[in-house]
């Protein structure tokens, strides 16, 4: 069933849906969190778009495994893009939509390019429809940003495009000029699939997990966590190919533009949110897996010289809370969740929750698919506490 729709203040429309984990409960009586969700779209158009780029059919997984081999008529395209409904379960309902497959499979169902997976005859992007979509709708509301909203996102054919015009605008100096920058930009997207579809499951992560972001255009236009990230994954490209002091360049602007400092030899995951961003540092040899949520002041520092493998190794769907220091090369499990202002020098196990100066094991998250990154509660409210069993 579909979510209810309102009308909020402004004139537009909401719908409000559950989320919760595959476990809801366990035998030790310990119950986690259902999270209840809340998507704002400008009209009726607006919440089309958004109800298909969400379509639980997109991440049923008894269809996951052959969804490719069902799209091979045209007819047969049309009409699964054509599914905009039963985007949410109706709350109380058994229907689970798996927050890892949300943000991570990016299926083709919602973003498929004919030099990506060499099956479909037409490219399907729902996430730049919905972008694009919402983007003339706010510069209807607001007549001094139609210029701005134009040059960075409507006049632009795709998502690669705008994004290329709109990050080398923001790195652009004297010594480089932006022309230049948006090259190496649209090189790196063309040449990396992965990196395409890493941009769609970054921005979605940022929409899905910040109640302070109301739009798409809102982290594409504004936030420095998600331009320092994609600028990341630029350099990275630059370094994998040998480019290594034109890598090292784009750090550096980051890291002045942005107080951001990602090493391109750093790997990331897809999925990721580095909220508000500034002073995050991430080493050479760091890994941040996939689904990840990174506050503001986090370190994942090294212990050792150059050449050793020294950065920590962090897992899937691990949450670091602000002010975070990860040091040395130690690994932190899947699910972990790190409080705000601890430190980190040995490894934690996976679904721990650990806290203090230096970290203490305090609890453990019971449902063993949790991903605290995904909720972003924030130890000792009560939606985090429910889903924790504390050590005495």
């Amino acid at each position: 069933k579909n979510a209810p729709m309102t009308t909020n203040a402004a004139g537009g429309t909401s719908q409000r849906g559950s989320y919760n984990n595959n476990s809801p409960s366990n035998d030790n009586g310990f119950r986690t969190t259902t999270k209840t969700h809340l998507l704002t779209t400008g009209d009726e158009d607006s919440a089309k778009l958004t109800r298909a780029v969400w379509d639980k059919d997109h991440f049923d997984e008894s269809q996951s495994s052959s969804s490719a081999n069902n799209l091979e008529s045209d007819g047969e395209q049309q009409q699964q893009n054509a599914q905009v409904n039963d985007i949410f379960s109706a709350e109380g309902t058994d229907i689970v939509i798996p927050y890892e497959e949300i943000d991570l499979s990016v299926p083709p169902s919602v973003y498929s390019h004919p030099s990506v997976d060499g099956k479909s005859s037409e490219q399907i992007d729902l996430v730049w429809d919905l972008m694009l979509h919402e983007a003339k709708v706010e510069a209807a509301r607001e007549p001094l940003l139609v210029s701005f909203l134009y040059s960075t996102i409507i006049n632009h054919p795709t998502l690669e495009s705008a994004l290329a015009f709109h990050l080398a605008n923001r790195l652009s100096n004297p010594a480089m000029l932006s022309t230049q920058i948006m090259s190496l930009i649209r090189e790196a997207l063309d040449a990396d699939p992965d990196f395409r579809r890493n941009l769609r499951a970054d921005i979605l992560a940022v929409r899905d997990r910040d109640p302070a972001c109301n739009c798409l255009p809102d982290v594409f236009l504004y936030f420095k966590g998600f331009h320092a990230l994609q600028t990341y994954r630029v350099s990275h490209y630059l370094w994998k190919s040998g480019r290594r002091v034109l890598a090292h360049y784009l750090q550096s602007q980051v890291s002045q533009n942005m107080q951001i400092d990602i090493h391109p030899n750093a790997t990331l995951g897809s999925g990721i949110m580095l909220d508000h961003g500034t002073g995050i540092v991430i080493g050479e040899t760091a890994h941040l897996g996939h689904n990840c949520s990174v506050l503001h002041h986090v370190t994942l520092g090294g212990s050792g010289k150059k050449g050793v493998d020294r950065h920590p190794k962090i897992g899937n769907g691990v949450l670091l809370g602000a002010g975070a220091s990860v040091l040395g090369n130690i690994n932190i499990g899947d699910g972990c969740q790190v409080g705000a202002g601890t430190l980190v020098i040995e490894d934690l196990p996976p679904r721990s929750v650990a806290v203090g100066v230096p970290a203490k094991i305090i609890g453990r998250f019971v449902d063993v698919t949790a991903q605290p990154s995904i909720g972003m509660n924030q130890l000792g409210s009560k939606e985090s506490d429910e889903g924790i069993a504390f050590y005495i």
